[in-house]
């Protein structure tokens, strides 16, 4: 965080007053002429005018599939955000004011996207600041009481605990081979090329997130009033999933308030949550694996979630690069091979998962099933699993509360 960040008093927005008229322009060629008048109006002091532009945008961000708004509305919305945050900001509401920062980033396009990163900085330092002074804003929701800071207190694994979790017959399967500190060269050679899932050990031990994401109260302070997109439900392919925008806080406190086996888990999965929150971003590194075939860094990832979380069975298009921080859970391979046996949706949006339960296969439906040949491996804290794209099929099981990113790598 920058020195004039800091010391800011205003939320500045140097690409929204430079874009501010082009925008606008072409938003009322879309037929905003209603939302352009609004934000002129909050431009120049009016609340309820950023409120009902910013309604406004959300309405046209929900009228069809995302992928068919236009990216002129995403663009609006973000700017909407940028107004209703600098009111709260100058009346000292800064939890609203991250709100409003965040839904722009989340649901906003990427014109004011360094406005939006900028301002909160500039709200985080002067929340951190009331903090520090004891001020009202200082008691953090869901505020955690001494001696219950860990999310997952340290345990040796037990075996027979595992046996009682796993499905039968599960350790007697191929278990995927492990590696201590694997040279660059030797992770080309016997996995990169080869298309081999490997476990590569003592890879994690610089990383500060193996302590800090541990830590209940680290967690409140550097991301608890942050909002986050989160599942709710079993699954992405259950009826009864659905998604949520929640702040950290709230999430950590519903996750732990549930107990360790509820039965409508909360999941936040597959989120760029380092592009969000810069300060978890500074708490791990990118492996170098990630670029040793050459190519780039697709995206990165973040996962938290509760015991019981479960992702179906499915498969990826990049080469994965799955981190386990906190926690424990098992992953279940299976080779490309039995792609038929698998039976996976026809659906173009479905069409990489597998219609098979694999906590409850109905071998009448699926009789072709043939899951004798499984990978497994129960996967503890502080390794690195490499997955190749195509070659596997992947599905993941919590024991209990987990943290883990992936990376994902073209080539």
């Amino acid at each position: 965080m920058s020195s004039a960040s800091i010391n800011a008093t205003t939320i500045s927005t140097p690409t929204l007053d430079t874009e501010s008229s082009v925008l606008l322009q072409s938003i009322t060629s879309h037929g905003g002429y209603a939302y352009a008048r609004m934000a002129t109006l909050a431009a120049a002091g009016d609340l309820r005018a950023a409120e009902a532009a910013r309604e406004m945008a959300w309405e046209q961000l929900h009228s069809g599939p995302w992928h068919s708004v236009l990216p002129v509305w995403r663009d609006a919305y973000s700017m909407a955000c940028l107004h209703v945050a600098k009111f709260h900001f100058s009346n000292g509401e800064f939890r609203d004011a991250l709100r409003a920062l965040d839904m722009g980033i989340i649901m906003g396009g990427p014109l004011l996207r360094k406005d939006l990163d900028s301002a909160i900085e500039v709200v985080s330092a002067a929340k951190a600041r009331q903090y520090d002074n004891g001020g009202a804003d200082a008691d953090n929701e869901g505020g955690e009481k001494a001696g219950s800071r860990l999310l997952v207190c340290p345990e040796e694994l037990d075996k027979s605990e595992v046996l009682r979790i796993l499905p039968i017959g599960s350790l007697s399967s191929k278990i995927v081979g492990k590696r201590s500190a694997l040279s660059l060269e030797g992770f080309l050679r016997d996995a990169f090329l080869s298309g081999s899932p490997v476990i590569i050990t003592d890879c994690m031990a610089h990383w500060p997130a193996r302590t800090r994401w541990n830590d209940v109260d680290y967690l409140r302070r550097v991301a608890g009033d942050r909002t986050v997109p989160v599942e709710v439900g079993k699954n992405y392919l259950c009826s009864e999933w659905k998604q949520e925008l929640i702040t950290f806080s709230q999430f950590l406190e519903r996750v732990q308030s549930n107990g360790c086996r509820c039965k409508v888990p909360t999941y936040l999965a597959q989120h760029q949550l380092f592009d969000q929150i810069n300060e978890l971003r500074k708490d791990i590194s990118v492996p170098d694996y990630c670029y040793a075939g050459g190519g780039e860094l697709r995206s990165l990832n973040a996962w938290f979630g509760p015991a019981g979380t479960v992702t179906p069975l499915h498969h990826d298009p990049h080469h994965n690069i799955l981190a386990q921080v906190v926690g424990k859970k098992y992953v279940r391979l299976y080779s490309a091979s039995y792609y038929e046996e698998l039976y996976p949706y026809s659906e173009t949006m479905l069409n990489n998962s597998s219609q098979v339960d694999l906590d409850n296969i109905d071998e009448v439906e699926f009789p072709k099933s043939a899951f004798g040949g499984a990978i497994l491996e129960v996967q503890r804290c502080l390794n690195i699993v490499v997955i190749s794209p195509w070659s596997n099929w992947t599905s993941y099981q919590n024991h209990n509360w987990k943290i883990y990113i992936q990376a994902e790598e073209n080539n």
